[in-house]
Parts: structure tokens; sequence; C-alpha cells
């Protein structure tokens, strides 16, 4: 993918000066004390902005922590950030983020909140006891119970067992989690789950609570699929993919809701979600927020139940998972890296084994092992340029690849991102993408982005042309030279999907109808310049003509690139012709709301 970009996520803290400290305070961990100090760092009059500071001031780490005070009616909590505030009349409770509930000694963490009104808390407990430090409950979050294991499987049914959990004054009860969200609390370690449907995916947790109500973290899952049902199984191996973004939640305002909404996830084999990290040579999380702990409303989401507070796995994970227990043959992977975040890659090059070992570790987290069937790579370029220039190499990519396999196994898909570079001493040549092959599932190549408003004055060309044609800007960008390069090279074309963009290129100050024209600077974007969605230029400014197999449209003084139904037709056709594996896309949210695309590649491929 050539153009990545992230939405900040999370809430913004005003850092004012602060004033009108309270001093509340408490303990949390077993023998051990911890305080809790409430400052007003602001007060407009009709409002304030509160702060509270809990410190382990203890000689053992705390693993979780939770405040509570009350209010005078009339005051009360707008917005919070860096916890997780609820409210039970003038009742105010305040638990860790997965970020930060872990204190070693002496350490401190602060969370703060918008309030209405003009009270200040009264009657404050941290984990239970008072918040001066002066008592200590001494209670501890119970441990994980074990992971559940299914038994008694009938088409509506499942009995679920799992070894007991452990707490220091006692485990009181065990929370169900079905897909993320309770379906039952129960007293012993087996609970039957009722009411199923036939023939369905469906993934179960376990959480324990202790007698202080406090739960502790979630056992791994375990994946039922109940009996009987008539949903038809894949038919063939031709991949049908596309790439949903972790920020389109902001902005676009695009939730994995809308793959429903639009028909796409009926029409789809497998789902990229971009984009994970890559840094200090390991895998790591992209955005926390959009992940893993951003609450969505009834009809934001795929099962239209709200996300609670109190959630174990929430953001858009949750909502994969979703997702996969209403159309149990879709599969996803995570992907890894992307233009903004390839630079790490050099680094992780140097160790592929440690490299593949995080990656692992990540996507088989408890909280969410049950979400991903894979990982992609989106490594923009090894042995070249990108953003930044990596000089790992002709090997690197396949040592990278070949520990990526050796870790996740044969039941796990390995899939790469990889450049459509045709030219002669292009970015193909520079990689042994031939020897990696034998390592992973298929090849992404990106047949896109050949050409753009990055040279400003032109000349004017398709951004994904299909064939070569006279006057095209640079030999061999082109999908069919690209293609062509890596079957040459020893890459089986089974293993190669040919790209699409959900999007167009376009140029301003343009005179000239046809390609080739020259042009000021690029056409203005609703996001960037240069770039525009499909959808907005389906209308904004229609295909007046085609050229190699993509279609170009001129509006005023604007000129424009872009795939339409009929040429993604035409591009399946030949990808058929090709014998190639299938086709993918970036990504989902430039489509129509009714996925004309996605079911014009559905039906190309069919």
């Amino acid at each position: 993918m050539r153009f990545r970009h992230r939405a900040a996520a999370g809430f913004a803290t005003l850092l004012l000066p602060l004033a009108g400290l309270v001093g509340l305070a408490g303990p949390a961990q077993a023998a051990e004390t911890a305080t809790a100090t409430y400052t007003k760092a602001s007060d407009w009059g009709t409002g304030f902005e509160g702060k509270w500071t809990v410190q382990n001031t203890g000689t053992t780490t705390i693993t979780a922590w939770t405040v509570e005070w009350d209010f005078p009616s009339g005051t009360s909590v707008t917005s919070a950030w860096d916890a997780d505030v609820t409210s039970s009349g003038t009742h105010w409770t305040a638990k860790n983020k997965s970020y930060n509930g872990t204190l070693a000694p002496g350490a401190s963490v602060s969370f703060g909140f918008n309030g209405a009104g003009s009270g200040s808390p009264a009657n404050c407990k941290l984990n239970g006891g008072s918040c001066d430090g002066t008592s200590v409950p001494g209670d501890n979050p119970p441990s994980a119970p074990g992971t559940p294991t299914a038994s008694d499987i009938t088409n509506t049914s499942v009995k679920l067992s799992w070894s007991a959990a452990t707490d220091d004054k006692g485990v009181k009860n065990y929370d169900v989690l079905r897909g993320g969200a309770k379906v039952a609390t129960v007293t012993s370690t087996s609970y039957t789950d009722t009411g199923l449907t036939a023939g369905t995916d469906y993934s179960y947790t376990v959480q324990a609570r202790d007698t202080a109500d406090q739960t502790g973290p979630v056992s791994g899952a375990v994946a039922v699929r109940t009996t009987g049902g008539t949903t038809p199984p894949p038919t063939g191996d031709t991949v049908k993919l596309g790439y949903f973004t972790e920020w389109g939640i902001y902005g676009r305002n695009y939730n994995v809701k809308n793959l429903v909404t639009s028909g796409s996830a009926a029409k789809i084999t497998h789902i990229n979600y971009a984009f994970g990290n890559v840094t200090g040579g390991k895998c790591a999380i992209g955005d926390s927020f959009a992940d893993y702990e951003k609450s969505f409303t009834a009809d934001q989401s795929v099962s239209g139940a709200a996300d609670t507070w109190d959630q174990p796995l929430r953001g858009n994970f949750n909502q994969l998972r979703q997702l996969k227990a209403k159309y149990p043959n879709l599969k996803v992977l995570w992907s890894f890296g992307g233009w903004t975040w390839s630079g790490g890659f050099t680094e992780a090059a140097r160790n592929p084994a440690a490299f593949a070992q995080s990656c692992y570790d990540l996507v088989e987290d408890p909280r969410w092992a049950d979400v991903f069937d894979g990982i992609d790579i989106d490594w923009e370029y090894p042995n070249a340029c990108g953003l930044s220039c990596d000089s790992s190499g002709r090997d690197a990519f396949k040592n990278l690849m070949s520990a990526l396999r050796a870790k996740f196994g044969a039941n796990y898909l390995v899939t790469a991102a990889t450049t459509a570079d045709g030219s002669s001493g292009g970015k193909i040549d520079a990689t042994d993408y031939a020897g990696a092959a034998q390592y992973v599932d298929w090849y992404n190549v990106m047949t896109y982005d050949f050409f753009g408003a990055w040279a400003a004055q032109g000349p004017t060309a398709p951004h994904s042309p299909l064939t070569s044609y006279s006057g095209i800007p640079t030999a061999g960008f082109t999908t069919a030279d690209a293609m062509a390069k890596y079957k040459a090279q020893g890459v089986p074309a089974k293993k190669l999907l040919i790209g699409i963009g959900f999007y167009g290129r376009g140029w301003t100050g343009v005179t000239q109808d046809a390609p080739g024209g020259t042009a000021t600077g690029a056409a203005a974007g609703t996001y960037e310049q240069g770039i525009e969605d499909y959808k907005v230029l389906k209308t904004s400014c229609p295909a007046t003509g085609t050229v190699a197999g993509t279609a170009y449209a001129k509006c005023g003084s604007n000129w424009w690139s872009y795939d339409t139904p009929a040429t993604i037709g035409t591009k399946m056709a030949w990808a058929k012709t090709q014998g190639l594996g299938g086709a993918f896309f970036w990504e989902f949210s430039g489509d129509t709301g009714n996925g004309e695309l996605v079911s014009a590649i559905n039906s190309g491929l069919s």
C-alpha cells in the first residue's frame, strides 16, 4: 500500500496549572499500601477538569486499580481519559485501562476527566480500601481461569468446562464470554450455552470474579462450531481479499459493520487488518484504542449489541470476531508495516527469529487469538527505497518469511504485500521473491500507484495500467510487466494476486483530455491532495475514457484515473487467463455504500 495515514486516537488532556489539591488516598495490594489523590486542574464556572493520581507506596507490584468516590447531586463526569469511568447514581467508579494497571513500587499513574457542576469528591476508596493508605484490604484480583474445553456440542448448544482460578480471598463466580460479550455468570467451573445457531462458529473465554467483585484476566479462547447448518463450504481456492484500515473508524466513519450493510462481507474470502506497527525489531500494536479499546454503540456493532465498559475485548478486534461468527468461512489476517511503518523491517531483518516470535506472541494474544488466521507483511521495500531506504540485502525478505513460516506453522496463513515495479533493475529485481515464495501462501502485488501527482507537472497517466500503452511515462510500470517478472523469477502464478485501488489519483491545471497532458499540481482530495475515493469520483468526475485497461476522466481542469466496475471486470478476466490466485484491493471505505467494486471483483473471479 503506497499511502498510509493514521488518525490520532483517544483523548487529549489539557495541560493546565494544578490547583486545589484534595488529598484522598488508599491501598491496592496484599500487605502493601497505595494512595489516590484528587486534583482540580482547572475550573471554568459551569465545569472543571479533575485528575486522580494513584501511587504505589508499598513494596509489591500492583496489577490493577479501581478508584471509587461520591459526587454531590448536580456534579458529574462528562468525559474521561486513561481510565474507564462509570457511575451508579452519585457514586463513580474508575478502573485502569489495559495499558496502565500495573504499578511497580513507588510508581504512579494519573487519569483525568471533565466534569459538570461544582462539587468535590468524597468517600474515596482505592481497590476497596481507604484512599489515604491507612487501611490495607489485602485483596488481589483473581488469576485467569484455564482455557475452556468444549463437549456435548449439538446444533444449538455446547458444554464448556475450565479449571478454577485462584484468589487470595476466594473466587465468587465466573463470567462466561461468547465473542467477548458476557452471556452468563456462574459459580461452578462449567456452563452449557444454549440457543445457538446450527453450523456456526463461536469463540468462548472465561473471567473470574473475587469476593470484592474484582475481575481477573480473561482465559484463553476456545473455538466451537455447532453441528448441522446449511452454510456451504468455500468454493475453490480463489482469493478475494480486502484491506480494512484501523483508522477508517475515525474521520471516514467506516466500521466493520459496513462490510455487512454493503453486502461486501458475503463476497470476499479474506480481510487484511491494517496495520500493526514494526518497531524495535518486533511486531507491535498500531493503535490500541481502535484495535481493542473503543466502545461501539449498538447501531455501529455487527452483533447489534452495544459494547460495555467492563467487556474484556472491544474495538475493531471484537467487531472482526463478531463478523467471523456471522460469516464462518471468512479469514482475517493482521497486516504489519505499510508505507509509514516499513522502516522498522530493517532492524527486524537482523534477527528474523526474534521478530517472528514477537509477531506470533502478539497475533496469539489470548484476548484476540481467535480473531486472526494469519499474518501479512507489508514491507515497502526490502533492499530498496520507499519512505526510507533499506539495504538489508537480497536475502533479507526471504529470511524473514522463512522465520515467520517456521514460527506460525502450516495452519496459519503467511502472506506479503509486494512491489509491482516491473522495470529493468527495479524493486522486484532487488529481492529474492522467488526464494521467499516457498514460505508464503500468496503475494498481494500492489499493481496501482504507478503514476500520480507527486510528479506535479505530469504527464498525466493512469495510476494502475493493466498493460503498456503508447506514451507511458515509465517502461515496466504496468500490472502485466510486474506479473511477468515475478513468474520469470520463479514465483508460481497461483501465488500472485492482482491489486485494485478503490480510489483515483489526479492532477489539476490540465487542458488535455487524453493521457500525457501537462499539469500544475495535485487535484484537491477529501483526505489528501491528489487522491479521492471511487465513491466520490463516480459522480463528481465520471469516467470519459479508458487507457491500458483503466478509466480516466477530465472534469474542468482536473484529470483523474481510477478503476470502475467495467475496468475491474476486464482485469479479473485477464487475471484468470494468467492463472493468478485471485485479487485484493485497497481498501473497503473507498467503495460505494452498496459495495459495487467488491461485487465487480467477486463477479469477475466467479
